[in-house]
């Protein structure tokens, strides 16, 4: 993610991208135009400097709404000025985000009980629950709980976990994931290992309010949910910002939380239940919801706030056809103060997550600024609350300040490892859309391969910015850095990546380090450089390919259109 090199590298990227017809593109879907483009000019400095500056204690981790969010504003607006984009929404550097934070405190213990016997559960290390609903008391009242095994309905998979039960006022008890996570390859009815949007907690909550709920329990199990306790207890506790509700907004459960595996274990044995035999069971469609004959009780109270957060949007006009776009995409916030490190350090400063991305943004910004406009325009989107589930980015799609139709298409980019150089790239949901075409030919030219996400079953396709976009038809690809480290092979790629998510990701020590070695993040960012120019200097308008999820979406929008796809 360098050089064109000569046709080995061409042979064996092609053959890295061709492995499995449902990773990458198939030869029968139709060549696309795309030009040749020479690499970028890329300033490893600004990367250094802003990723610096945003993680830095003075920052204050970030957090929507907080003096945070006005220095990261105008530090993103001032270096996007200085790279020679112009105000990307009629003018102004900014578009407001309508957001209401809501901080629970005052926290009573999670107590279940059937009467009899009652279990009490620690807020933080056992359980932790927020409230979406804009209520300064929650209070969750002997409310009967059902296990309800993954808790999806999907009747075009003829799937019902919720059927044959009445779960209104009660307390839902989830698994995470899907059923065929644990599955080898990717064939099953959510796609084997490869988590659909049903594996996700989003889902799960808002199945439980459509369906009556008046809380929603999630039982968290490290391998499933691809991160640990630490980092649930972090992100679900302090602060926690949505998006406003306008009117008719879908129903609210009166709780969300989670518990810890060995939580849900004590509950339903003593319900008289088997955790694992009950997990077995709901990976069944003929899965039958099971009432525990136990309630559940807590109560919180919450600090309402409601203000507007701040995408920060600028473009880089294009040369001869400026009213067709493509996107590049970066959330800038992160988790403020957090649970504290054993050394007392609460802020989490964001230093990968995201603080990368967003100086990546401003680094492409530059490098294509010097390049000289292309024929399209480049927009460069630094979305809010993408931690508060891609809030900023859900309101840009909703809310485009330039058309979706008009959209060609998009990069995103969130958390850059810094591992060193690698001989490869991660493709996070290959095989969706005729972009791919485009990156094949961008790894050609850089002489990199890919790899397909190694852990599918994370989700991670539906975890950050881009999915807010695809959701809405417009094509978008996230590529993460790769698995096959220079420097100790895929053992060294793994190794980097378990540390991270075991004791940074999510809390207070990813910090910036003077020592990081930099250079496998500017090969990336010239991969990232190479497609948006490349998508920028084409005639073509890439579609998602046949029998995706999104495409229906984007050819419906495409065909209301006479200026865009």
């Amino acid at each position: 993610m360098i050089t064109t090199r000569i046709k080995t590298g061409f042979i064996a990227a092609a053959a890295a991208l061709s492995l499995s017809a449902c990773d990458m593109m198939t030869a029968s879907e139709p060549a696309l135009d795309i030009p040749e483009v020479a690499g970028g000019d890329i300033s490893e400095a600004t990367m250094v400097d802003i990723t610096r500056e945003l993680s830095s204690d003075k920052f204050d981790g970030r957090m929507p709404g907080t003096e945070g969010e006005d220095l990261t504003v105008a530090l993103l607006t001032e270096r996007f000025e200085a790279a020679g984009l112009e105000p990307g929404n009629n003018g102004s550097w900014v578009q407001d985000v309508p957001l209401v934070e809501i901080t629970g405190k005052n926290f009573a213990p999670l107590t279940v009980t059937d009467g009899e016997t009652d279990m009490v559960f620690d807020f933080g290390s056992e359980w932790v629950g927020v409230t979406y609903r804009e209520d300064s008391q929650t209070q969750l009242a002997n409310s009967e709980m059902v296990f309800v095994g993954y808790g999806i309905n999907a009747p075009e998979r003829g799937w019902n976990d919720y059927e044959g039960v009445d779960v209104t006022g009660k307390t839902v008890v989830i698994l995470v994931n899907d059923p065929d996570y644990e599955t080898e390859g990717l064939d099953g009815t959510f796609n084997g290992r490869a988590m659909t949007y049903y594996g996700r907690w989003t889902y799960k909550y808002e199945e439980a309010a459509r369906q009556g709920a008046a809380g929603a329990l999630i039982i968290h199990d490290t391998e499933p949910a691809s991160y640990g306790w630490n980092v649930v207890e972090s992100s679900w506790s302090g602060p926690q910002a949505y998006a406003q509700r306008g009117e008719n907004a879908p129903p609210l459960t009166t709780m969300n939380g989670w518990i810890q595996k060995e939580v849900a274990h004590e509950i339903l044995t003593a319900a008289g239940q088997d955790l694992d035999a009950l997990s077995e069971a709901a990976k069944s469609k003929d899965f039958t919801p099971v009432e525990l004959g136990f309630s559940a009780s807590t109560s919180f109270a919450n600090d309402i706030r409601t203000f507007a957060s701040k995408n920060v949007i600028g473009v880089l006009p294009g040369a001869a056809r400026p009213d067709e776009y493509v996107i590049h995409t970066a959330h800038w916030d992160h988790l403020g103060r957090c649970t504290p490190a054993p050394d007392g350090d609460d802020i989490c400063n964001g230093a990968v997550d995201n603080a990368t991305g967003t100086a990546a943004l401003v680094a492409l910004a530059e490098a294509h600024g010097k390049a000289g406009a292309p024929d399209r325009s480049l927009v460069f989107l630094a979305v809010t609350a993408e931690e508060s589930g891609l809030l900023g980015a859900h309101y840009y799609a909703e809310n485009p300040v330039f058309p979706l139709a008009e959209t060609v298409g998009g990069i995103n980019m969130d958390a850059f490892l810094i591992a060193g150089p690698s001989k490869d790239v991660t493709v996070v949901g290959p095989g969706k859309s005729q972009l791919d075409q485009f990156l094949e030919a961008a790894l050609v030219a850089d002489g990199r391969v890919s790899t397909p996400n190694p852990n599918p079953e994370a989700g991670y396709y539906y975890r950050s910015d881009h999915f807010a976009f695809a959701k809405r038809g417009v094509p978008m690809l996230y590529v993460d850095g790769g698995e096959d480290l220079v420097d100790g092979g895929r053992e060294a790629g793994a190794a980097v990546q378990l540390d991270y998510r075991d004791n940074r990701y999510h809390g207070p020590k990813d910090e910036f380090d003077e020592n990081w070695d930099w250079s496998g993040v500017m090969a990336d960012l010239q991969l990232f450089y190479r497609l948006g120019r490349m998508m920028a200097m084409s005639t073509s308008w890439p579609n998602w390919n046949e029998g995706d999820e999104f495409k229906a979406t984007r050819d419906e929008d495409c065909a209301s259109s006479e200026t865009g796809c």
